[in-house]
């Protein structure tokens, strides 16, 4: 895609200035090849990879800060907010942290002494630029009964690695914002083991302050009456709410076709009336979700390519593959009360 950025559209982030920050997940190609868009239209970035276990401590005591930095030094200099993630995930985390140099799985204290050093180091550095940060990421199970997921840091630590994480980040900077951060947020079984893990951390006086959606949806699922329940469930707690991942893909989730090499008209229409509706649920709870986030920029680059069918272009964005606005673009836009509509 080229570079450039339309004027006769409005900013997404103007648009919703009087709601919640916009924001987008960005890396180290798209700050680039989209970055007009992301200064047009977002005022809050979040690193798709750049701040995961992985990238930043490869190798133990070996932190690589190169491109995190590049991403806080980005947002320094345009006005952009820094949303944290992730610090503490069963996925992309290095292989190293939950062995010894024998390749034996090591015991509680270690582990904990592993991680409170990471959590310490990173959030340490970035205590000027990152407001707010997802500490445990997706730490509930889904279709079991049990109330965690099976993970390395659940089975050497225990259950209480999620209340440890928190006081790590809170230590490091008591200023920071800390979430806790999952997917399947509006499915009512799961909705309810989240409420349960931050209910029991509330009550424990944890520090945390906030529950992160992710929201990936698509044309169908979930349900708007599924969505307004977990966003009521998930506000009795007192606790800010963050849209974090959001994304509307044109597929279902069971949906294998591979057939599409651009968007049905259909699909762009029922997208459009889907974010419509989304964002006016957002609008709604706005004294509730203080930060909407996009988990790209446009459908110029997206995650859910190739995922979970091989092959498979999607199309889950307001922005389409040039940046221009697609039907959803418009919709979101129609903010009732504002001047800040399509011009053209």
């Amino acid at each position: 895609m080229t570079n450039s950025v339309s004027h006769s559209i409005p900013s997404l982030c103007d648009v919703y200035k009087d709601y919640f920050l916009i924001g987008a997940a960005v890396n180290q190609q798209t700050l680039q090849t989209e970055q007009n868009l992301i200064k047009k239209h977002f005022n809050s970035l979040t690193a798709e990879n750049e701040m995961k276990f992985e990238h930043l401590q490869p190798a133990e005591g070996q932190f690589s800060f190169e491109y995190a930095d590049k991403l806080v030094s980005f947002a320094n200099d345009n006005g952009k907010k820094v949303r944290g993630h992730t610090l503490v995930w069963h996925n992309q985390t290095s292989d190293w942290l939950f062995t010894d140099s024998a390749g034996k799985t090591i015991d509680r204290e270690t582990l904990l002494a592993r991680m409170e050093n990471h959590i310490g180091t990173v959030v340490r550095r970035y205590k000027e630029e990152v407001y707010c940060w997802d500490v445990v990421n997706e730490a509930v199970a889904d279709h079991s009964q049990a109330l965690l997921r099976d993970s390395n840091w659940l089975s050497i630590i225990g259950e209480d690695f999620i209340e440890k994480a928190f006081h790590f980040a809170h230590s490091a900077n008591p200023e920071a914002l800390l979430f806790y951060n999952d997917y399947n947020e509006s499915d009512p079984d799961k909705s309810d083991k989240i409420f349960q893990l931050v209910c029991s951390l509330v009550e424990r006086e944890v520090p945390i302050h906030g529950v992160g959606l992710q929201a990936h949806w698509n044309l169908y699922k979930p349900s708007y009456d599924e969505i307004r329940k977990a966003i009521e469930k998930y506000a009795s707690l007192g606790l800010q709410l963050h849209i974090t991942e959001m994304d509307v893909s044109a597929f279902e989730w069971n949906d294998r076709r591979t057939d599409l090499k651009e968007p049905l008209k259909e699909m762009l229409y029922l997208q459009a009336e889907r974010y419509d509706q989304f964002f006016q649920i957002f609008r709604e709870y706005k004294d509730h979700i203080t930060s909407v986030t996009f988990w790209g920029v446009s459908d110029h680059y997206t995650w859910l390519n190739d995922f979970p069918v091989k092959g498979r272009r999607n199309w889950p964005f307001v922005l389409d593959h040039n940046g221009n606005p697609k039907p959803a673009f418009q919709r979101v836009c129609q903010v009732p009360g504002t001047s800040r509509i399509m011009s053209n």
